[in-house]
């Protein structure tokens, strides 16, 4: 079953851009004390991800840090070192990049997208959310297109 609003988020350790390469971040700590938006995407590099999703929270970063967002946060079934090369190739210095390489925290939201089919293996769907102090206050999951998932959709739940 997929999380929902006024759920607590699961603490699991992800990977994210460090100085000397990928480190450990746990959702735990990303979370605590924190105004965090999360979007998560099906892969970075993709046609959706890289000419849609992405760009409209790089363009509103600064909209959505102003209305009272510590972090923006963009998630992906990939490895960090993939996470690291499509943040620099997208201008996405003000969003922490998120490696789910394994998709335990997508697994663990009950968001996973079985793209097996198309090869790719265990992907996340593609959604938004906010939470406050770890607690989910907006969840929006696309099924198709970024309807529920852009920064325009984040900016008018904040």
């Amino acid at each position: 079953m997929a999380i929902s609003i006024g759920d607590k988020l699961p603490d699991i350790t992800l990977k994210t851009n460090g100085a000397n390469g990928p480190e450990d971040l746990s959702t735990g700590d990303l979370f605590a004390g924190k105004r965090v938006v999360l979007f998560a995407v099906p892969g970075a590099f993709t046609p959706g991800c890289s000419n849609t999703h992405m760009p409209g929270f790089v363009i509103k970063a600064d909209e959505i840090l102003a209305r009272g967002v510590d972090t923006i946060a963009c998630m992906a079934v990939n490895d960090a070192f993939v996470l690291d090369a499509w943040q620099k190739d997208q201008n996405a210095e003000k969003i922490t990049m998120l490696a789910d390489g394994n998709a335990e925290f997508t697994r663990a939201l009950g968001l996973e997208l079985d793209a097996s089919g198309g090869g790719m293996g265990i992907r996340s769907k593609r959604f938004a959310l906010i939470a406050d102090d770890g607690v989910v206050t907006y969840l929006g999951v696309d099924s198709k297109g970024v309807d529920q998932s852009s920064a325009e959709t984040v900016l008018g739940q904040l």
